[in-house]
């Protein structure tokens, strides 16, 4: 009877393992049934229209405006990955480092590189497998603990031992984990529509909802069909994250012009460059819950009301894994991608952060 005792919590964790694992296989098949429903009826509606792709071979203007900063690359000794970076500011200055989401690049901070660089060098990074920022074949160099390298390093080796450090969605979720492994690195932390890590993994298991809103977390397990799924019809996929009336930019303020909308396509229909981004993904599942995970930097949380990829409740729960200073500010009707939506606003919080003298909680 003792023995099992002594096994019944171990028999516990397996069976939670194996339906944990259960669950996720039989949502990436579901998942990915539903988008091959899609590409059938996209092919019978017109299949030279599926498979039709505009020639980018010449990037937007806005891509090189002197006034977002310098386009900037450093190699990275230990990884040899050469990574690419636009710097508005001056040298010496704190930094400020910005990390993007997905499908996002360097691009998406623009209306930060501009405010912040008064008082900061400011930092806008392609994340790694991003942009012009080398992209290594194989998911297994896409580990949360890579990405979490690739932040120390990046400060590293532009002469910082800490920063500001600022992330949105996937972004977000590397932030959070730079400040809980890290904190000695991070002077204020500033996130943007994501929560705490464990708030994501706990939360999507107990609300169908948010396991409904993050499909594409499994759908992107699958090898290459997402590659192709976001390809098909001149990259639609992508033009609709950005602009259709339930997920894109422009509930509450600024839109996309078609120069902004046609960066993002030009990047990402580079020869490859898809494949980096959703390798992000592909290791999600085997990293998560954190072992540790408390944050004792002080952080400043912002969240749009109407994001459609994450509930709002989140937010909310995830103060209690902030042992320091923590401030929410959640922006009614707005977006998932708020620093491009609504960034008077969003730039006028983080200055208010940046200015409050804070202090750890008892």
């Amino acid at each position: 009877m003792a023995k099992l005792r002594d096994c019944l919590p171990r028999l516990m964790v397996t069976i939670r393992s194996l339906l944990f694992w259960c669950l996720i296989y039989f949502y990436c098949g579901l998942c990915a049934s539903i988008y091959l429903l899609k590409l059938l009826w996209s092919i019978g509606k017109g299949p030279t229209q599926t498979f039709r792709r505009a020639a980018r071979e010449h990037p937007p203007a806005c891509l090189n405006d002197p006034s977002l900063g310098t386009h900037c690359y450093v190699r990275i000794k230990d990884s040899g990955l050469r990574f690419h970076y636009v710097a508005a500011g001056e040298r010496g200055k704190p930094l400020m480092l910005l990390l993007h989401g997905f499908p996002e690049f360097w691009y998406s901070w623009r209306h930060q590189l501009r405010e912040f660089k008064s008082e900061y060098r400011v930092v806008a990074l392609d994340l790694r497998g991003y942009g012009e920022t080398d992209a290594p074949v194989h998911r297994e160099n896409y580990k949360l603990d890579c990405l979490i390298t690739d932040v120390k390093d990046i400060l590293d080796s532009l002469g910082y031992s800490k920063c500001v450090l600022t992330g949105h969605d996937w972004g977000g979720m590397i932030a959070w984990l730079v400040a809980i492994c890290y904190p000695e690195m991070v002077m204020k932390l500033i996130v943007i529509n994501f929560p705490h890590p464990n708030v994501f993994t706990e939360y999507i298991l107990r609300h169908p909802a948010q396991l409904f809103k993050s499909s594409y977390y499994y759908f992107f397990q699958i090898p290459w069909f997402p590659e192709f799924m976001f390809s098909i019809n001149d990259f639609k996929a992508l033009k609709h994250l950005f602009t259709s009336h339930s997920t894109g930019i422009g509930r509450k303020g600024c839109r996309l012009t078609t120069e902004d909308l046609e960066a993002y396509i030009y990047v990402f229909s580079q020869p490859g460059a898809l494949s980096g981004p959703i390798n992000h993904y592909r290791n999600i599942f085997s990293c998560l819950p954190l072992k540790h995970h408390m944050v004792i930097t002080p952080t400043l949380l912002l969240w749009g009301e109407k994001d459609a990829f994450m509930d709002v409740e989140m937010a909310e729960v995830t103060k209690i894994y902030v042992k320091n200073y923590f401030r929410l500010t959640i922006l009614s009707e707005t977006s998932h991608w708020l620093q491009q939506e609504q960034p008077d606003i969003v730039n006028k919080l983080i200055w208010t952060f940046l200015k409050e003298e804070t202090r750890r909680k008892d």
